[in-house]
Parts: structure tokens; sequence; C-alpha cells
């Protein structure tokens, strides 16, 4: 049973301010924050003049990039960037309790086409309860359930025992730079909640994903003559095929975590580039996209499986055979990662939740994507997310959330700090 809710956790509760959560929301959907972009830097310079009114201790840096990317566990990049900037903020005046992080990233993919979107994606546009715009589930709205539950034990006046360090970061988008680089400096904790959009349930493990590259040759010659070379277009088609394969194979069994899905580790092909004339023969196709990694599964180990895949495919192939196709791993590398089972941080969370919302008790689940999960847990600091919003919706022209799922979250966030760090 979960304990009752004490005078101070009622005291926070209800200092939590449903419209500026609201308000806060809409400022930081107006910040077109794209990873890579000035407007990334420009959030985090936003979010720590916010943190500062708050009374916490913050520590906004610009990150030494050579350094990150010579580390050699440096997660990759995908997206250019001559600049990123770290920001973690402490409450202060803690004792020796333990540190509880909140963790949230501030970039946001591109828009896409913008004929598909209903407005300006960097417009934040509000229909009753649902606010609509680029960033709104993945993941503004976890940020600012992070600022509201902040805010709401500083005005209710709390003594912490511990420390509740707000981890704010650049670069997950594209690998995880930005909380590779917060490790790096030294920001560490107990536990750490990542408030990525789960949809009501808690997220206690993620799949991996590495993005590959395949480089077809062909021979080029003039179209009209299109018999006397080879279409890299055409040689690739089999290393599809194989691809496809190698997908099913590595989703015939999953961990139970992941037994929702119906690709837990999907693999997909997401950009083709052939050729640079209309009227030649293309003699170069590049193909990039994603490899899931399976729960527990050394990347080292999917990186073999992809490659000989495309090696079997290649030997199979007379064309291919004799020029094999290349294959590279540029950009991020998200491995697999896990919140250890039977770890209290899940009831911690679950309990929080039941006394601070009601309702059924929220399930446990792994996601088929990487995040910064994995990054905590191999600092060895446990780490689950729970947050407002539906993963289906992010990345996508429909994305959307629920203030009241934003102010949901924030109040079990409150309740989850409160009791791992203590008071005084």
């Amino acid at each position: 049973m979960t304990p009752a809710v004490s005078a101070e956790e009622a005291a926070a509760l209800a200092a939590i301010d449903e419209e500026a959560v609201s308000r806060m929301l809409l400022e930081l959907l107006a910040i077109p924050s794209v990873t890579g972009s000035a407007a990334e830097s420009e959030m985090q310079h936003h979010l720590a003049g916010h943190l500062d009114r708050l009374g916490l201790d913050t520590d906004l840096w610009s990150m030494d990039l050579p350094a990150l990317r010579a580390h050699p566990g440096f997660p990759g990049t995908e997206a250019p960037r001559d600049e990123a900037w770290g920001l973690v903020a402490t409450t202060s005046g803690g004792g020796d309790g333990p540190t509880m992080i909140l963790q949230g990233h501030v970039d946001v993919v591109p828009p896409g086409d913008l004929r598909q979107w209903e407005g300006d994606p960097f417009t934040p546009r509000t229909v009753g309860d649902i606010v609509h715009g680029r960033g709104a589930c993945d993941m503004k709205a976890g940020l600012v359930a992070h600022l509201a539950a902040l805010a709401a034990i500083r005005a209710g006046g709390v003594r912490l025992r511990g420390r509740v360090a707000a981890h704010c970061v650049v670069g997950e988008e594209d690998g995880g730079l930005g909380a590779f680089g917060t490790l790096q400096r030294g920001h560490t904790g107990d536990a750490c909640i990542i408030t990525e959009p789960t949809g009501g349930t808690l997220v206690t493990a993620n799949a991996g994903a590495l993005t590959f590259r395949i480089e077809v040759p062909g021979r080029a010659t003039h179209a009209s003559t299109r018999d006397a070379g080879v279409s890299a277009i055409d040689a690739y088609a089999p290393v599809h095929r194989a691809l496809a394969r190698l997908e099913a194979r590595r989703n015939a069994s999953a961990d139970p975590l992941m037994a929702e899905y119906p690709l837990p580790y999907a693999l997909c092909v997401g950009t083709l580039r052939a050729g640079s004339w209309a009227s030649s023969v293309p003699d170069c196709l590049v193909a990039e996209g994603r490899l899931g990694v399976r729960l527990g599964e050394d990347p080292a180990e999917a990186i073999a499986d992809f490659e000989n895949c495309v090696a079997e495919a290649c030997a199979d192939d007379p064309w291919l055979r004799a020029h094999p196709a290349v294959v590279t791993w540029p950009g991020g590398r998200f491995a697999s990662g896990r919140l250890p089972a039977g770890h209290p941080l899940s009831e911690l969370v679950r309990g929080a939740h039941a006394d601070a919302v009601g309702g059924p008790s929220i399930r446990e689940r792994g996601a088929p994507y990487g995040s910064d999960l994995r990054l905590y847990a191999a600092a060895d600091i446990p780490t689950l997310q729970f947050g407002p919003g539906d993963v289906r919706l992010a990345h996508g022209p429909r994305e959307q959330v629920s203030v009241s799922e934003v102010v949901a979250v924030a109040r079990t966030l409150v309740l989850a700090v409160l009791r791992s760090v203590g008071t005084r």
C-alpha cells in the first residue's frame, strides 16, 4: 500500500499552477529548437533564465565538442553543429539525502512537409485542452512537467533533505550528445526520471538503434544504351529483399517487455539516393536507414549481423559478387538500456502516480526506440521514462499533447521527488 499524502506533499501538490503550465508550454513550443540549430542553443539559455528565477544553482556551459567527439564512448551525431550547450540546475541547501535527476531534451526534429501541418509548426495552436505544435509531446511537455514540479516544491515551502537536479540536454534526437556531455562533466545522481512521452505507462527499457549507410555501385552509360551499363538501383534490389528477411529474423522473438510491439526492433531504409542525370544509368546508390538493437544486445553484434546479411546478398548476386556494396555506420549510435529488474524506482513512480492522480496502476513496458535512458543506465544511474504524450504522434504533423496530462505528470513528479530525496 502506498503511503498517505503528507502535509508537505499536499502543500506542494496544491502549489502546481495549471495556468502557468499552459503558458510555459506555449512559450517553449514557439522556440524552433531543431537539433543542431541556433534555436537549440537559444532554448538552453531561455531555460537557464527560468531555472535561475526558481532559485536553483545553475550550470550553463559550452560543451567542448572536439574533446567529446574524441572520447571512445561518444554516441555519435547526425545533424551538423558547431556548438552545444549543457544545462543542469540543482536545488540548493540539501543535506545528506540522495539526488533525483529529472531529465529532458530540448531539441526537436524538423517539421518536414509544411503542407501536412495545420498552420505553422512553431506557432502552437490550442484546441480545448490540446496543444498542437512541433515538440509538443517530444518532449517540451515533459520539460514543462519538470519546471512545474520544481516550482510547486519551492512554492509549497518544502525543505528537501537531498537534491533535485534538472538535466536539460541537447542533441537527443541524433544520438545523445547532450546527455553524454552532461555525464562527462560529472553531473550524476542516485536515480533518474526522463519525461519522454510514454502514454500513461512506465517505460523501463529501450531498444537501441544504429544508423547505417549502404553504397551500391553500378556502371554508368547513356540511358539509350542502358544494356551496356548496370543500374545501381537494380543492383540494390536484392540487398533490400535481404534486409526484409533480416528484420523478420531479428524480430522472431522479443523480450517480454517488448511483446506488445509487432516490430520491436524495426529495420527501416529511410533515404535512397541514386544517379545524377535523368538520361544516364546510375552508377551509385546510397541507402541510409535505422537498424533496431535488441534489448541486451551488444551493438557490435547487431552491426555484424547486418554486415553479414549484406555480404551474403552480394555473394548471391553476379554483379555484386564482383562489386560488393559497402556498409558504414554514420550518425547516432543508441545501445539498448533498461532499469534493473525489481528496482524500487518503478514502484516509487507507480505509487506517486496513484496518490497524486489516482486511477488504475500504471503498467510497465519497454519502448522500441533509442533514448538517453541507456546513457544514464550505463553510468549506473537507475533510470526510467514517464512523461506526457503519445510517442505515436511524435515526429509527425499531428504532434500534440494534453495540458491535463502534463499536469498529471507534474503531480506525479512532485511526490516521486519528495519521496526519493526526503524532506526536513
